[in-house]
């Protein structure tokens, strides 16, 4: 028998075990999923502002004078078209069409480019980039050892990051910075990089750094939020957040065997740039006749279907649940899930298998929560 593979912990696990938080398993990383409760958490995103430690996710590096062009041909999207400094979520699909991963990219450079990919696909990410890039003059280097990713989300988050002793030399002011865009400074020194992107459908923003100053930053955001009431916030609020938001998870919403279309992103897929990319045939030739597509789905009273639950029209299954919770925010049951084609439509009546009891859910446009601007 082979010797199992170690848990993996972030740069900041003695932070987050002195807030006592709670931890959970996720893609090999003992990670905080709580620190006091998940409805207070999720409450202060909405509200204030929470403060995330994501160092699971995965950072690679891709550079050279091929980069741009690599890029092109190895993802679904066009990201040779991004500007410096701009962000662009895309797709790393399979040659069938499924979906290895959904990353976001960054060009940094005009032959540089950061790919944050999921930690459960990191090394399938990885290796997808570097077997792609034969024939291009281009380096794909895994930095996600060197990274800590720590998120701050909420109304109150860019005040907080104006207010963070240490952050200097922004290369744009935060009030400039628009959704999708990143710019660079430094922390007590350090290069760091800041990104206004987010997932969990409130303002936020995402800071890279060297590990090494990981808890030195985690410190002074914590001290900048002590007036903007920000608060530590694990996995499972994320999670709930997400939901509300609409935005996908992997390995629920997103797999192998689903196709961008099937899943509400033919948008992320640039069928109209002229270079061939894996996975384009397959997009091109659409998902199977009968294939399922992504709904919302939400319904009255405190129980909600969770993945797995089956959908059904009258008897007979129809989809399954991929995600659902009760939304802190909205007060009742959300989900979501793949249905037949023909049972897309919002306000189509179904119902969701709850443990033995058939829950009347209706087809709800995504995403469930929208954000006052």
């Amino acid at each position: 028998m082979s010797d199992p593979v170690p848990e993996r912990t972030s740069p900041l696990v003695d932070v987050h075990t002195q807030l006592g938080a709670s931890f959970t398993d996720f893609a090999g990383w003992q990670m905080p999923v709580r620190y006091t409760s998940d409805l207070a958490e999720h409450a202060a995103v909405r509200t204030a502002a929470g403060l995330f430690d994501l160092s699971h996710m995965a950072e690679i590096l891709v550079y050279g004078r091929d980069a741009a062009a690599f890029l092109d041909a190895a993802l679904a999207g066009k990201l040779s078209a991004i500007e410096l400094m701009q962000a662009k979520y895309s797709l790393i699909l399979t040659e069938s069409g499924g979906i290895l991963d959904d990353v976001v990219v960054y060009r940094l450079g005009d032959t540089t480019f950061l790919v944050v990919a999921n930690a459960g696909n990191r090394e399938a990410a990885f290796t997808a980039l570097r077997d792609r890039s034969s024939g291009f003059e281009v380096t794909v280097d895994d930095q996600s050892d060197d990274y800590a990713l720590l998120a701050v989300q909420g109304p109150n988050s860019r005040a907080i990051l104006e207010a963070t002793a240490g952050i200097t030399e922004l290369a744009l002011p935060l009030d400039g910075l628009r959704y999708y865009r990143a710019t660079d400074a430094f922390f007590e020194g350090v290069p760091l990089l800041i990104a206004r992107t987010g997932y969990t459908g409130e303002d936020g923003f995402e800071l890279y750094l060297r590990t090494t100053s990981a808890v030195s930053l985690w410190r002074a955001l914590e001290k900048a939020g002590e007036d903007h009431g920000l608060v530590p916030a694990g996995l499972a609020s994320r999670d709930t957040l997400r939901l509300e938001a609409g935005m996908p998870l992997y390995g629920h919403e997103l797999d192998l065997e689903t196709q961008p279309a099937q899943a509400g992103l033919g948008r992320v897929v640039a069928l109209t740039k002229h270079n061939d990319f894996p996975g384009r045939a397959a997009v091109e030739a659409g998902p199977a006749e009968n294939a399922r597509v992504l709904v919302g789905l939400a319904s009255e009273g405190r129980r909600a279907g969770r993945a797995g639950y089956s959908v059904l029209s009258g008897d007979t299954v129809v989809g399954t649940v991929t995600s659902g919770a009760l939304s802190p925010t909205l007060g009742h049951p959300i989900m979501m899930g793949f249905v037949d084609p023909t049972l897309t439509e919002p306000g189509t009546e179904l119902a969701v298998d709850v443990r033995g009891t058939a829950i009347p859910a209706t087809v709800t446009p995504l995403p469930f929560y929208r954000r006052k601007k």
